[in-house]
């Protein structure tokens, strides 16, 4: 059985645009039609770049398990980037925060998610460790819900279950320190836990760069899986609550 590690990487191509401290050719959003459509967020870099991470091969990779996995229409070689204040992102209902740890929203950026939240969204946040990048993302994330309550998630909620049975959270860790053992964090509406999980949080773990380069044997098979796994499962439980 050949893994699921055996995406293809791909590179960005079709760049109409250069941004942030990174050479990123960033390609132009694809109009809505009611297929599913991987949304990045972008944020202000006031220190260094980081939201772009990844991108466009995760995206690519992430989509073409996706499709060998289900029926859902859905976009292979197109995905969109939104300011957390821009309108359009009503139109979708999962997006992808990498690197929080550099992520300080303005008032418009954090009225705008949280908008967003309350209305439905879920929201993937991903690639960070070391307790300054906690503390980063945990004071930006009070900006957008100040009584939200981050709470720490077991092998028991459905999220794990949602479509491949995950049996442990102990195999993950962050690509570029293993000994950080990796943590899986979450937010409820209204901080209740029977309602819907609003945001999954990721935290010294990087699902996204395990994705990115699944194809070129850096990182280990089963780490490379099980990010797509928990990817999977993330997308499933979005779209399913």
């Amino acid at each position: 059985m050949i893994g699921l590690a055996g995406a293809l990487v791909v590179s960005a191509v079709g760049a109409t645009r250069l941004y942030s401290q990174r050479r990123v050719f960033l390609e132009p959003n694809a109009d809505y039609d009611g297929r599913y459509t991987f949304v990045r967020l972008r944020y202000d870099v006031y220190r260094r770049s980081g939201w772009e991470f990844d991108y466009p091969a995760m995206e690519r990779n992430f989509m073409t398990i996706v499709k060998d996995l289900s029926t859902m229409r859905l976009r292979l070689k197109e995905s969109n980037i939104f300011d957390m204040d821009d309108p359009k992102l009503s139109k979708y209902s999962v997006a992808y925060l990498s690197e929080p740890g550099f992520w300080i929203p303005n008032t418009s950026q954090a009225t705008g998610l949280r908008t967003w939240l309350n209305k439905g969204g879920f929201l993937i946040v991903d690639d960070f460790y070391f307790e300054q990048q906690w503390a980063n993302f945990e004071r930006s994330m009070r900006l957008v819900l100040p009584d939200a309550r981050i709470v720490k998630l077991d092998i028991t909620h459905p999220i794990f279950d949602a479509f491949f049975r995950i049996k442990t959270l102990d195999g993950m860790t962050h690509p570029d320190n293993y000994n950080a053992k990796s943590q899986f964090l979450g937010i409820y509406e209204d901080n209740h836990p029977s309602k819907r999980l609003m945001v999954i949080i990721n935290y010294n773990n990087d699902i996204g760069d395990y994705m990115e380069w699944s194809g070129q044997g850096w990182y280990p098979v089963n780490m490379s899986n099980d990010a797509y796994k928990f990817a999977t499962n993330y997308l499933v439980y979005a779209m399913t609550h």
